[in-house]
C-alpha cells in the first residue's frame, strides 16, 4: 500500500501536468482564442444591444407622431361638430 505522502506527490505530479498542458503553447493559444471569441461575442451582443435600442427609440418617436397627428385631427373633428351642432 502506498504511503499518504505518495499518494500527495503523485497527485501533485498529475495536477502539474495538467496544469503544464493546459498552460503551455498550446493551452495558451486555446486560452487567448478562447478569450479572443468572448471579446467578439461581447462585441456582437452589445452591436445588437445598440440596433435594439435605437429601433426601439425610432418606434417610440413614430408612435408620438402619430398620437400628435390622431390629437390635431381629432380637434378638427370636434371643431367641425361645433360648427355643424349650432
Amino acid at each position: 500500500m502506498e504511503s499518504f505522502e505518495e499518494l500527495t506527490r503523485e497527485q501533485a505530479k498529475r495536477e502539474g501536468d495538467l496544469l503544464s498542458t493546459l498552460m503551455g503553447e498550446t493551452g495558451l493559444k486555446k486560452l487567448a482564442d478562447f478569450e479572443a471569441g468572448l471579446g467578439e461575442r461581447r462585441s456582437e451582443m452589445l452591436f445588437r444591444i445598440t440596433t435594439e435600442i435605437e429601433d426601439t427609440q425610432s418606434a417610440l418617436n413614430q408612435v408620438d407622431q402619430l398620437a400628435q397627428r390622431l390629437k390635431k385631427h381629432l380637434e378638427q373633428l370636434k371643431g367641425l361638430q361645433q360648427v355643424l351642432s349650432r
